[in-house]
């Protein structure tokens, strides 16, 4: 009983010290599908004397995702463990090299008392290095660590499975996270070449990236896409399995399903996110609606992503129809935000942007129900793009050709400047005091912080305290905006200061105002 104790105190300690930001994969594959890649990974994850990491590439919307997420599932299913980590470019908390490394770390130390052990050392006599030292985390988190493991049997030790590889270090059209990319890079240089991290196997998916140089010690699955597609492969079927059940579904004409799928296979051309995007196209009215998929005009095939982008603008322009000029500033604002916010916001936070909530305008039912085929909800209700793809389009160039009216969806100064007002006004107000979680100095031992945090602090005080930097930073400097960051600095520094402890996010104080000292004009 003793022991047990200890262990979760031990746990704890680390939990505590290292902190963990960590996204579950995916929804993994339909039954029936992917089982020719899956069984060959599989294969390669047991050979013992195989390679050590393996790269799923693929173009946007192939189903690498999804791929990882059942290759997960098949190994727990077999009593391997597996530790996993997803990318997620939307996600601030995620994007770094130190969150993968973190999340990797504790899984270990979660399994094995001896890397538990070596790392609470480490922790304890503060050898730590700071979290932009990404060699030197590596070594404390994962190479010292992972010494202590040499007596577990290959076919034991887990396996670890990093998603979305591409997306490290936040959005492409960031240049932030370049040298946290990078190093990434060069650890998992490190992992494949690297005598004593052999014995790991490591899966990692990523869209085709020439800055990916992958020695040739690992193994590549490349899945096919476009021309590569021809009709009958595995690849076709898996498409073709995937839309028949959709749309059986959907219609119970047996004959119309048939001629329906035998339509569309061959436009899907191996992009599931194709695939997907049609069969929620068709749900409510199938029929109507593979009318207007059948009337559309198809992309330029030579474009990589050009036919998918001809979809997406044929889904957008049939959900919204004829709007407003107030309707089209709503959906602009809540599009933007949801591209360039460090995380997904709620609709309680989303309405109070500009043109969102004016009158009888409702744009959040509006985008909510007509832009279903491409845009999901969590369990929380919080919106977020079904696909990093439908994001892709909407900073593209065809988007600005098909949909002008909407174009200041990629304005990202606009949205930046928008979503730091909106952070001030947070942080000016009676929302941000003197202790925020209303403790008593006698009682916080025995307090919970974190689910104290949760239930008294609302989500946009702990947003805003978190990121009104990193939106300041990308817009134009002005007087108006100076005084209210002087007010924030001279009046409000302290009850932020607390919150950003009470969060568990202190360290982060400093990276901030050094944000915010390097404010200046640009873009």
């Amino acid at each position: 009983m003793a022991e047990n104790a200890k262990t979760a105190a031990d746990k704890k300690e680390l939990l505590n010290a290292l902190g963990e930001n960590r996204l579950s994969l995916r929804r993994p594959c339909m039954e029936g599908t992917r089982t020719s890649i899956l069984r060959n990974i599989e294969n390669e994850i047991k050979n013992v004397d195989g390679h050590n990491v393996i790269w799923i590439r693929g173009s946007p919307g192939v189903g690498k995702s999804a791929l990882a997420a059942s290759l997960a599932k098949t190994l727990r299913e077999q009593d391997r463990h597996v530790i996993s980590f997803r990318f997620d470019r939307t996600q601030s908390a995620t994007i770094t090299t130190d969150a993968l490394w973190r999340a990797v770390a504790l899984g270990f130390a979660h399994l094995y008392p001896s890397v538990r052990r070596n790392m609470l050392d480490i922790v304890q006599s503060d050898k730590i290095p700071d979290p932009f030292d990404i060699d030197g985390r590596f070594k404390f988190l994962i190479e010292m660590p992972l010494s202590t493991l040499n007596d577990v049997p290959h076919e034991e030790l887990p396996v670890i499975v990093i998603d979305a590889l591409d997306e490290c270090g936040g959005m492409r059209h960031d240049s932030s996270g370049k040298d946290d990319y990078k190093g990434l890079l060069r650890m998992l240089e490190c992992w494949a070449e690297a005598d004593y991290l052999k014995r790991f196997k490591l899966v990692v998916t990523s869209r085709p990236d020439d800055r990916i140089t992958f020695p040739d010690s690992i193994n590549i699955y490349d899945i096919p896409s476009g021309q590569e597609v021809k009709p009958g492969d595995s690849v076709s079927n898996d498409i073709r399995v995937f839309l028949k059940s959709r749309l059986d579904n959907m219609e119970k004409d047996s004959a119309w399903v048939a001629e329906t799928v035998n339509y569309l296979v061959p436009g899907a051309a191996g992009v599931f996110i194709w695939a997907t995007t049609i069969a929620n196209f068709l749900e409510g009215n199938p029929r109507a609606r593979f009318n207007i998929i059948k009337s559309r005009k198809r992309g330029d095939d030579k474009e990589e992503m050009g036919d998918l982008y001809s979809l997406y603008t044929t889904v957008v322009k049939t959900s919204f129809g004829q709007i407003s000029k107030q309707e089209v500033r709503g959906i602009i604002s809540v599009m933007g935000t949801m591209i360039y916010a460090k995380q997904p916001l709620s609709d309680d936070v989303l309405v109070m942007l500009p043109g969102v909530k004016i009158g009888d305008s409702d744009v959040m039912r509006l985008i909510r129900t007509g832009l279903m085929s491409v845009i999901d909800s969590d369990s929380d209700g919080i919106l977020y793009f079904h696909h990093k793809s439908f994001e892709d389009y909407l900073l593209s160039p065809s988007f600005v050709q098909q949909l002008p009216e909407l174009s200041v969806i990629q304005n990202r100064g606009h949205h930046e400047r928008q979503l730091a007002v909106l952070c001030f006004k947070t942080l000016v107000s009676s929302e941000l005091h003197f202790n925020m979680c209303s403790l008593a100095s006698s009682t916080i031992k025995n307090i919970d912080i974190s689910a104290t945090v949760k239930s008294t602090i609302p989500p946009l005080i702990l947003y805003s305290s978190r990121f009104w930097a990193d939106h300041l930073v990308h817009i134009p400097r002005d007087e108006k905006l100076m005084k209210v960051v002087k007010f924030v600095m001279y009046e409000k520094l302290l009850f932020w200061i607390e919150t950003m402890s009470l969060s568990g996010k202190a360290y982060e104080v400093s990276s901030i105002l050094k944000k915010a000292l390097s404010w200046k004009v640009c873009l």
